[in-house]
């Protein structure tokens, strides 16, 4: 199937279901709430009210659970029951599964979700992440040819005025108010218009993520974050190749100085009327990765076009961000390169100087992500002058072993926005755990009798997430003013072989609060109590 055109509505539409089929998601105490009313302009033409309450008093989750009211075409589904302090009260991974598993792949759908309102943003980019945009599947067109489309060949045919190329998911939702009623008024344009662009980011991140390297190289990188610009009207910055060694960017420089394609730093840069503070995204870039010359196994490398997952997240939350009326400065930089292998790829035991000015010894050219990472957060601090600053990467294998494979994990200087960034991960669907915050023992794993530090720890058994983050913020500098905060979503960005968009629904709570968008603004973390100051106080 070609990838599908969402369409987010406002209200329920009249539908047939023997057409367009209708599969209705929500929390069972939410249905059970619902009157046939609320819901019969999408199934009255085939199903009668009495099937119906009769569908929701059979459905039992456990921990999902479906009942048909119509053939295949009206599906009634449940999500877990139960909802940790880990885990987000929207069930969104559990709204993912369910429309991947019970969509009929017809020209055009219904999927309507019954929810909080809390929880209609996290719902909403759940759906998104259902329907990845990228495909070289080939199929039989009308005519008998076999055709295969990348999304950028679908939107030029758009463009062309060719309609209906792909089928239309039309995503609809029941809102439950706090004092268990049901929600008669449609929603607000602007609450449409922010879910429209955040799941925009959110499929143009996973389509990045999902298109091999031959497609998805260096160049192709930096076209997408031009168009990005281009669209925003924006001012942007790129460094490559040769440039990059001779401005001091040793990092991105030597971990892609081997391939074909040359490294580069690209600067998205949005800078409105009235600015106070300056936020800077630093995305690892990294479009495939082989390990360099210390080359990934067989079984291990398969998978690798993934490491630029970071960075295509910043791309996609910048660009909703902005979209939604961001209110002070705010940069994304791009740190791209392929780790290849060639005969002027980084050797272990070459020594670099990277943007900070600090040394490095390379003992591993497999952690590379994190020598990228340095230059760009060296480069928002001294350059930019944020005093708040974001990595995202796909850093470490541990990070997987340490928070899972639907946590992220955050490293961060501050308690303060490590409750911030836990609370935006349950709000959001993209989940994060915290990690140990200790460079003053564990920076020493990455000790170097001839140069500043080496480039991979000592001990791998040692807290390899949270060290792996402390190289990074070393280059930042462990006395920086300002907030720091590293994301490692090696895992979440992927579930099974296809991208999440992992990372872009995150950002755009995190920092909702600096939006115009008042949906964004509701589900924003707010000034938080740190854990231990609590603790001191009580």
């Amino acid at each position: 199937m070609m990838a599908a055109d969402i369409k987010f509505n406002s209200a329920l539409t009249l539908c047939d279901p023997y057409y367009k089929p209708v599969l209705i998601i929500g929390q069972l105490r939410h249905l059970n709430l619902l009157k046939f009313s609320n819901v019969s302009c999408k199934l009255e033409a085939r199903v009668d009210e009495t099937t119906f309450k009769n569908a929701i008093a059979c459905l039992h989750p456990s921990p999902t659970d479906k009942c048909s009211l119509y053939l295949d075409c009206a599906t009634v589904a449940a999500v877990p029951l139960k909802s940790s302090r880990h885990n987000t009260p929207s069930r969104a991974h559990a709204i993912t599964r369910l429309v991947r598993t019970h969509i009929m792949h017809a020209n055009e759908e219904n999927v309507v979700i019954v929810c909080d309102r809390s929880d209609l943003f996290a719902s909403a980019c759940a759906v998104a992440r259902a329907f990845p945009l990228y495909s070289r599947k080939t199929c039989s067109g009308a005519q008998g040819k076999v055709e295969s489309y990348s999304q950028d060949e679908v939107m030029e045919k758009e463009d062309d005025g060719n309609a209906n190329v792909n089928p239309v998911i039309n995503v609809e939702f029941i809102v439950i108010e706090t004092d268990g009623q049901v929600c008669e008024e449609e929603l607000q344009s602007t609450d449409i218009a922010c879910i429209e662009e955040a799941a925009r980011g959110i499929r143009l991140a996973a389509r990045i993520v999902d298109m091999p390297c031959n497609e998805m190289n260096v160049s192709h990188f930096v076209k997408e974050a031009e168009l990005i610009a281009k669209e925003l009207c924006i001012n942007h910055t790129i460094i490559r190749g040769e440039e990059l060694r001779e401005r001091g960017f040793g990092g991105i420089y030597g971990v892609g100085k081997a391939a074909a394609v040359p490294p580069a730093l690209v600067v998205l840069s949005y800078e409105p009327k009235g600015a106070q503070d300056t936020i800077a995204f630093v995305g690892k870039g990294i479009v495939y990765d082989t390990g360099g010359l210390s080359i990934k196994g067989k079984t291990a490398m398969p998978g690798m076009k993934r490491d630029c997952g970071g960075a295509a997240a910043i791309l996609g939350a910048f660009y909703a961000a902005v979209k939604c009326g961001f209110t002070e400065n705010l940069h994304a930089v791009f740190c791209m390169a392929e780790n290849a292998v060639g005969p002027n790829a980084t050797r272990p035991d070459d020594v670099h100087t990277l943007y900070s000015g600090r040394t490095v010894e390379i003992n591993n050219t497999d952690a590379e992500g994190r020598l990228v990472l340095s230059d760009g957060v060296s480069f928002a601090r001294k350059d930019l002058k944020a005093n708040i600053i974001l990595d995202m990467a796909t850093l470490t294998g541990a990070q997987g072993i340490a928070t899972g494979k639907l946590h992220g994990a955050i490293l961060t200087n501050s308690e303060e926005w490590e409750t911030k960034a836990l609370e935006a991960g349950r709000k959001s669907g993209d989940l994060l755990a915290p990690i140990i915050y200790l460079p003053e023992l564990h920076f020493a794993e990455f000790a170097s009798a001839i140069a500043d530090m080496k480039n991979s720890v000592a001990d791998r058994n040692n807290a390899q997430p949270s060290c792996a983050g402390l190289f990074v913020g070393a280059h930042l500098g462990f006395d920086y003013p300002g907030v720091w905060m590293h994301v490692d979503m090696a895992t979440p960005v992927a579930s099974g072989e296809r991208a999440t968009g992992y990372g872009v629904a995150l950002l755009l709570t995190l920092f909702g609060n600096y939006t115009k968008c008042s949906m964004l603004q509701s589900i924003a973390p707010n000034e938080a109590e740190p854990p231990t100051k609590r603790v001191c106080r009580d």
